[in-house]
């Protein structure tokens, strides 16, 4: 006698034997039990999921006769009548099976369809089951819509696909339609089990655990590989011999690539790549498994205990999962997805599984660190929580450099958001401050020599959203003024209008002053750094802190010891008079973020500083500044952990020293860093930004081109600050 393979000899004979698909068990049976039969049925699923099995239990369901001939539809089919037994066999006349992948045409479902205008022969329903039905031609289709709707009441269909997507919406809604999940291993699990042991096959829980994964939810897939480890094994089923069977990994080879991850062991990783090559596993086979142990990682941390105690594997898992942190997890698990899609596009497939465990070990998430870490170190692992920013309107005004006739460049601070903004009455001296308040402070180190057009200092709302942590930004520009002047409208903001509009626009500047002076009356806060000029007897410059009215006369200049132009003649700090500041860092004056981003500032005009090195000034926070160390020493805290390498720190460290003429100490600690330089100079561009489109939208020459035009409109992106303009 042949042999039966596993896939067929234990094939389900009735509802009662299928695994996997208990929701269309159910509906059927209800239906059998209560005659509530449609003429139409549809299967859809992954293959080997069951759609032809339940086909044929529903056939023997509507056709059995029972044991003594007398029985009627049921949905217990007694597998030992005469129907039951010829559909099984496959010999049953009034039951047909048609494969449409091979029988696609109008003329095979045509002579189909002749037939069914005849009644059974000996069953009770003549059943028509096509299967991969999605293969029939549109002519097909449509040759069986009439009959599919209105069958005589003998006939049924029951169609099966792997792709229902290709099915036409007219088959479908003439249907039931039941989708076959596929299984999860755990079920497949067990019914190798079961099937091994009437078989009296010995079968290890891991050879087994490993099967039902590489079946994908299908269980024909699984008893076929099954089949072939019987034979591999000699008739035994060892987890060895399925590893070696199906090319995959040892989760050992994962579990160590993770641990070492998690020590931040280079040397580690590339050990366990040589050891794979020697092994000959595939790098897509280990990718795979540790996508397998990072979910099960991730799952522990989230749910702890959710793992199946029955696996030999919990154990490990629950280990693992104690040394990296849920976000870190998550971040591995991601890289390892892609990575997959990667190892095909590398020279061999080594060299890019070397660069996705480099990946993994190289960028982990962002987060607060466990200690700090001196110039010379690189940081420990992170262990707490990611550092998002999300992008706010940072409505805080920045210091400015103005230059006025006879005097030198000079600060026009800003006040602090929520600081009051309140003036004498006889409106001769600055904004009220606090003793203390980061206005003076800025103020009281411009006096000092330091360079003050830095922008001001964001709130912690804006500070923390201003712009993405990993973001490598370009120092601000200098000397962008708090208040834009609308004067000479072109040289504050650039505006495209549509062609309709651009014609009326350029025939009405037969007197551009006037409309110009007129409409910097009218703009609110174009003129409040001239107003705020004024400053008090002890000559702090005053920022803007809320629109006044601005002089009717444009030529009107600052008054106080730091008078300046009017806010039209502002202009940037060129680099060379950024060169000229005082060449060394001010002496307690200011809070410790403010002193960094001016020597930062500094070295940026003086060009000691460039690339890695450049982006760790940028990027860092100043958190403290020791006057009475010796050497004097700077406490900073960078986020990225490539920018916290030795010799980086090392450059910054000599690039400061030699611009304060004086030695230094840096000291570098892993950690979230929230007012950088970067951010800063982020935040005044969005408030440059918004207000050239604030000018733009409230002038009365493109209001009036707006009226006048229905269709004219402003292109958006063509507003840019002037002095973004001059970059």
């Amino acid at each position: 006698m042949s042999y039966v393979v596993l896939a067929r000899k234990y094939r389900p004979p009735n509802f009662g034997a299928l695994v996997g698909q208990p929701h269309v068990v159910q509906a059927l049976g209800n239906a059998l039990r209560q005659q509530r039969l449609h003429h139409a049925y549809l299967f859809t699923g992954t293959r080997g999921v069951g759609k032809t099995t339940i086909a044929r239990i529903l056939a023997k369901s509507l056709n059995c006769t029972g044991p003594d001939g007398r029985g009627g539809i049921t949905a217990e089919p007694c597998g030992v009548c005469e129907a039951c037994r010829d559909i099984d066999a496959g010999r049953y006349v009034d039951y047909v099976e048609l494969d449409a992948a091979s029988n696609r045409g109008v003329d095979e479902i045509s002579r189909l369809l002749d037939q069914s205008v005849y009644k059974p022969v000996v069953a009770r329903f003549k059943v028509y089951l096509i299967d991969e039905v999605h293969m029939l031609s549109n002519t097909a289709f449509n040759a069986m819509l009439k009959t599919l709707e209105e069958p005589p009441p003998y006939l049924k269909f029951v169609l099966a696909t792997t792709d229902p997507q290709k099915v036409p919406a007219t088959v479908l809604s003439r249907c039931l339609q039941f989708n076959l999940r596929p299984m999860a291993p755990e079920t497949i699990r067990e019914h190798l089990a079961d099937v091994l042991g009437r078989e009296a096959i010995d079968a290890e829980p891991a050879a087994l655990t490993l099967i039902a994964r590489a079946a994908r939810g299908s269980m024909r897939d699984a008893l076929s590989l099954t089949d072939q480890a019987v034979a591999f094994g000699a008739g035994a089923v060892s987890e060895e011999g399925v590893r070696q069977m199906l090319g995959a990994v040892d989760r050992g080879h994962a579990a160590r690539i993770v641990a070492a991850l998690a020590a931040r062991d280079g040397a580690g990783l590339v050990a366990a790549v040589d050891a794979l090559r020697e092994l000959g596993l595939a790098a897509d086979a280990l990718l795979e498994e540790m996508a397998t142990l990072l979910q099960q990682m991730a799952l522990q941390q989230a749910v702890p205990g959710a793992l199946d105690a029955d696996d030999p594997d919990a154990a490990p898992v629950a280990e693992l999962a104690a040394l990296l942190p849920a976000d870190e997890t998550q971040l591995l698990y991601s890289i390892v997805l892609h990575g997959r899609t990667e190892i095909a596009l590398a020279p061999d497939e080594y060299s890019g599984l070397v660069m996705v465990l480099l990946r993994l070990l190289a960028f982990p998430p962002a987060g607060a660190a466990t200690g700090g870490a001196s110039a010379g170190s690189t940081g420990s692992p992170r262990q707490g929580r990611d550092a998002a920013a999300s992008p706010v309107a940072v409505a805080a005004a920045a210091p400015r450099a103005v230059k006025g006739p006879g005097s030198s460049d000079v600060l026009a601070g800003a006040l602090p958001p929520g600081a009051s903004s309140a003036r004498p009455a006889g409106g001769t001296s600055g904004p009220l401050e606090a003793p203390g308040a980061p206005g003076r402070d800025r103020r009281e180190a411009a006096r000092s020599g330091v360079e003050a057009d830095a922008p001001a200092l964001p709130t912690s709302a804006a500070r923390s959203a201003t712009a993405p942590l990993g973001a490598a930004e370009p120092p601000a520009p200098r000397g962008a003024g708090a208040a834009l002047d609308a004067r000479p409208l072109r040289a504050a903001a650039t505006v495209l209008v549509e062609p309709r509009a651009r014609a009326a626009a350029t025939s009405s500047e037969e007197a551009p002053g006037d409309r110009m002076a007129s409409a910097r009356d009218r703009a609110p806060g174009a003129s409040g750094a001239s107003d705020e000029g004024s400053g008090s007897d002890s000559g702090s410059a005053a920022g803007p802190a809320a629109p006044t009215t601005a002089p009717s006369d444009p030529g009107q200049h600052l008054s106080g010891d730091h008078a300046g132009a009017d806010p039209g003649s502002a202009e940037p700090m060129s680099d060379a008079a950024a060169a000229r500041a005082p060449a060394r860092a001010p002496d307690g004056i200011g809070a410790p973020a403010d002193r960094w981003d001016a020597v930062v500032r500094r070295m940026l005009a003086a060009g000691s500083i460039g690339a890695l090195v450049r982006e760790l000034a940028l990027q860092a926070e100043c958190i403290a500044v020791d006057e009475s160390a010796s050497p004097l020493r700077w406490q900073l805290r960078v986020e990225r952990e490539m920018l916290r390498t030795p010799a980086q720190c090392e450059r910054l460290q000599s690039a400061l020293a030699e611009m304060l003429g004086r030695p230094v100490r840096i000291d570098v600690e892993a950690g979230v860093a929230e007012d950088t330089p970067a951010r800063r100079a982020a935040a005044e561009r969005a408030r440059r930004q918004s207000e050239a489109e604030r000018l733009i939208a409230e002038d009365p020459l493109v209001k009036a081109l707006m009226a006048q035009y229905k269709t004219a409109r402003i292109v958006p992106g063509s507003v840019k600050p002037h002095s973004t303009l001059q970059e």
